[in-house]
């Protein structure tokens, strides 16, 4: 038994019709989808789970977790400090996050989040790099923040809406996601 193509609905020329219609609204919608965006928050989503995680790691295992933050290589050290002493020593774990591809420290042109300044605000150091130690009792060395923003944005101005903010509580070492809506900072995603 043969159907033909008018019987089910739709015929030929409508079904073509259709599909132009659709290819002229994708090329109309596709260059107002800006990916950086998105890059830099599932950025700020790993760098914000990773300082949860170091958190809920110092906890679990009651010792030191060292999270550095490497502005150069654009990436997050983590050390299992399992003697406290504040160094890597042989036998402890060390582990390296990078940042995901267009995506650096930095404030790209936002405003600073309250007294925090950029790119990265603690004051601490594991070695020469800006650090945060979580301790076994679920605080944090200090309270600071890091600005994570898209290359784009650091290179020039006109792009202060791709940076992202992580702060960090220090009694409790709750981690706080911002984005930048200049000239405010808006929480959560």
């Amino acid at each position: 038994m043969v159907r033909h193509a008018a019987s089910r609905g739709f015929t030929l020329l409508e079904m073509l019709l259709v599909i132009v219609i659709f290819g002229f609204l994708v090329t109309l919608v596709a260059p107002k989808i800006d990916l950086q965006k998105f890059t830099v928050d599932s950025a700020m989503q790993s760098a914000g789970t990773t300082l949860l995680v170091a958190q809920r790691l110092a906890v679990t295992r009651q010792h030191n977790i060292i999270v550095a933050f490497d502005t150069s290589a654009e990436a997050i050290r983590i050390l299992d400090d399992a003697n406290n002493n504040g160094s890597a020593d042989p036998g402890e774990h060390l582990r390296v996050v990078p940042l995901s591809e267009h995506v650096v420290f930095g404030q790209g042109g936002a405003p600073p989040l309250g007294a925090w300044a950029g790119p990265i605000s603690f004051t601490k150091t594991f070695g020469t790099l800006p650090a945060v130690t979580f301790h076994r009792d679920g605080s944090a060395s200090e309270a600071g923040a890091v600005y994570l923003t898209t290359a784009r944005a650091a290179a020039g101005p006109g792009h202060a809406g791709d940076t992202r903010v992580i702060e960090t509580d220090r009694a409790t070492a709750r981690v706080s996601w911002y984005r930048a809506a200049p000239p405010n900072w808006k929480r959560g995603f």
